[in-house]
């Protein structure tokens, strides 16, 4: 790697780090929105902790690789091949660990080098980078293309003497460069379920006990497919209401009552990315690198606002069918396919006092909820 590019990369992950640990910070504020709406926010959590595992990883992987690239003039991520070559090496780690000298005997041999050959032992260094890349793949869960779902919520519906699940999951969208959380809120009418969990009072059964979160469908006997299915239905080409509708019509004893997508980016980091020329140009102007950037995600949301009953007849019958909410007076609403959506930008105070000086913060952030950090704090809605 050439050291422009170096110094080029290494402010990358200066910038997308800070934009990721800003992010946390947003969401442990008990002042911000998705704090507020407790079941978003444990959602996204954990899924962001996979994030940030995965930057640091490919952060160690440029110490020994001859290129890394990033979806600069789209989403500001890196590129799919990167998260494809990262969970094949996580599955490979051990192996490769093996054959590498331990870190300490490394060190030794940088020094001895650095001391008889008066010269920086690149080669030793990037397998020092290796090592590190392999440990830190090892250390926790990274963000792979698609993470499997799991339970975390379970409850009963007094209604319709149901359980209900919420639900969640996630996938790293190939062809946008995006990584995006699912989850979704799910009645189950399978009598087996049913008569396990809901009480004759319409309760959760105290005594069944529920260690969540469950790794997967909290019902076995659709766990399986359910998996499959969202395996199936997580690109970003398909619209939320596209995904519920194909679950309600796959699985007659699921109900989805509400699925949300949480789409992570566009990232714009000065002098990287090219998605917004105008907004690179400007955030090219602060002063301090670490501060030159810009986070925004998308919270789309569909439910439904009915449910058709099941119908039996003598020559047939039709499953349960849910009537799903879309807001066709909201243009942007109906062509992302949905009941409703957020908007929402993350920017240092830097960056933002920038936006705002050349008078572009109208114009750049539009219907987005802007939320600016300052310190250890965010000031939400400015």
């Amino acid at each position: 790697m050439n050291t422009a590019v170096s110094v080029a990369v290494r402010q990358y992950f200066t910038s997308i780090r800070a934009a990721l640990a800003g992010l946390e910070l947003f969401l442990g504020d008990r002042n911000s929105p998705l704090y507020r709406n407790t079941v978003v926010g444990e959602v996204i959590v954990p899924y962001l902790a996979r994030l940030k595992a995965s930057i640091a990883c490919w952060e160690n992987r440029i110490g020994f690789v001859e290129h890394f690239r990033i979806s600069r003039a789209e989403s500001g991520f890196p590129v799919f091949q990167n998260v494809l070559e990262l969970e094949n090496d996580r599955q490979s780690a051990e192996k490769r660990l093996a054959s590498i000298p331990a870190a300490d005997a490394l060190r030794e041999e940088m020094a001895d080098f650095i001391l008889r050959q008066k010269a920086f032992p690149e080669a030793l260094q990037a397998r020092m980078a290796e090592r590190l890349y392999l440990e830190q793949i090892g250390k926790g869960d990274i963000f792979s293309p698609f993470i499997l779902p799991e339970t975390i919520r379970v409850a009963v519906n007094p209604k319709t003497m149901r359980p209900y699940y919420v639900v969640s999951w996630g996938a790293f969208d190939g062809t946008q460069t995006l990584p995006m959380v699912y989850m979704a809120t799910i009645e189950d009418s399978s009598e087996k379920i049913v008569e396990m969990l809901v009480t004759a009072d319409g309760k959760l059964n105290p005594d069944v006990e529920i260690p969540l979160p469950v790794g997967g469908l909290l019902n076995p006997e659709l766990a399986s497919r359910f998996d499959d299915f969202a395996s199936k239905n997580c690109a970003y080409s398909l619209t939320p209401v596209t995904i519920a509708t194909n679950l309600d019509k796959d699985f007659p004893e699921l109900h989805p009552k509400q699925l949300r997508r949480i789409v992570l980016g566009p990232f714009y980091s000065a002098g990287i990315t090219e998605n917004n020329a105008r907004i690179n140009d400007i955030l090219s102007k602060v002063r301090k690198t670490e501060n030159a950037w810009l986070l925004t995600w998308t919270v789309q949301e569909v439910f439904s606002k009915a449910e058709r009953p099941a119908s039996r007849g003598f020559w047939s019958s039709t499953p349960a069918q849910e009537e799903f909410h879309i807001d066709t007076d909201n243009l942007e609403a109906a062509r992302m396919g949905v009941s409703a959506y957020e908007k929402h930008a993350l920017v240092p105070h830097d960056a933002y006092q920038a936006l705002y000086a050349a008078g572009e913060a109208a114009q750049v952030f539009g219907d987005y909820k802007v939320h600016v950090i300052s310190g250890n704090q965010v000031v939400s809605e400015v």
